[in-house]
């Protein structure tokens, strides 16, 4: 007679058996999110333009007392004329002076290379900077930042149309997502997508007055010191101060080179102008338009930024800090919350 296994070598086994399944789950999982991480980003990238026009309707539905989805037809309608009335005033400008930059930036490229040959210094950093390797190396900074997952205009429709959609009708998603937790997780699951969507929001909302206060004082600026293309190179340092660390770096450099076509004395007043404004930005002006709102540690920031960069190219960099925001929002309410009980 054949003995059957003891009790504790089943339960043993069946141990064993869910480790197994759930670690395949885990790694399945993670194929899945690393080989569809770029559509993903690209879904928060709608949801950030959902949060935004939702955020103003909000405005507009407790300012005007109108019904909720007036309010948000409304706040699509303004947002799309204002941008079409900046297009139709500003934007022939704007244009003209960002076409006459890219055909400046290669003759002060050498006009550069000319003032900087005039010193043993500035040709040691030439001979640097224009090794084989160091271009490979920015050769593939370059294409890594720019790289994306339909192309960038692609991408640019898919986010725009993500935003859209999710403006229009947000609780399909919202509940579907819910349906997937088990009834006993549920509550807590929505109290973190609601916390979530407020901070996100309230971040959003944060950033978009900081990044026209900046472009604000760098026209400001730029003019004062008599800066050719100073609207469009004003517009680039407000639409780049999206990006935390590295955004302003990258807009500093046009206007630098720019600079040195009137002179180094107004290459380094430029560059003085750009360090003083994010100066202003990051202590000041960003401080007090969030208040409240979790706190980000910057090196945590730039260490998202870094990962993210190298994995899915610039919008790794562009969503990097609400990614972060969600991570810390999510960790904040199913773990440290726990463990201070």
């Amino acid at each position: 007679m054949i003995k059957e296994p003891p009790d504790n070598l089943l339960q043993f086994k069946q141990k064993a058996w869910t480790v197994v399944v759930i670690g395949a789950f885990v790694v399945v999982l993670l194929w899945i999110i690393k080989v569809t991480f770029n559509v993903l980003l690209l879904i928060l990238a709608g949801a950030l333009i959902a949060l935004y026009f939702h955020g103003l309707s909000g405005l507009i539905h407790r300012k005007l007392h109108i019904a909720k989805k007036w309010s948000l037809l409304l706040a699509v309608v303004i947002s799309f004329l204002l941008l079409t009335l900046f297009f139709a005033f500003a934007g022939n400008k704007v244009g003209q002076q960002i076409d006459e930059l890219t055909k400046t930036l290669p003759a002060t490229i050498d006009n550069v290379k000319q003032y900087l040959n005039n010193s043993s210094i500035g040709r040691q950093i030439i001979q640097r900077v224009s090794s084989e390797d160091n271009m490979q190396k920015m050769s593939l900074l370059i294409k890594s930042f720019f790289r994306s997952t339909f192309g960038v205009l692609g991408d640019m429709y898919v986010v725009l149309f993500l935003g859209l959609f999710f403006t229009a009708s947000p609780t399909p998603y919202l509940s579907g997502f819910l349906k997937l937790m088990p009834s006993s997780a549920k509550p807590g699951a929505e109290h973190i997508l609601n916390l979530v969507g407020f901070r996100l929001t309230k971040w959003l909302k944060g950033k978009l007055l900081a990044m026209l206060v900046v472009a604000i004082l760098t026209l400001v600026g730029l003019l004062i010191i008599g800066m050719p293309m100073a609207f469009a190179l004003a517009l680039i340092a407000g639409l780049l101060n999206f990006i935390p660390n590295f955004g302003p770096l990258i807009a500093l450099i046009p206007a630098v080179l720019v600079g040195f076509t009137q002179g180094p004395v107004t290459a380094a007043l430029v560059a003085g102008l750009y360090i003083l404004v994010q100066v202003l930005e990051s202590n000041f002006i960003t401080p007090q338009i969030q208040k409240r709102l979790i706190s980000i540690p910057p090196a945590l920031i730039i260490i998202a930024q870094l990962m993210m960069g190298v994995l899915t190219g610039g919008w790794g960099l562009i969503v990097a800090t609400p990614l972060i925001l969600i991570l810390m929002t999510v960790i904040g309410e199913l773990y440290v919350k726990k463990q201070d009980k």
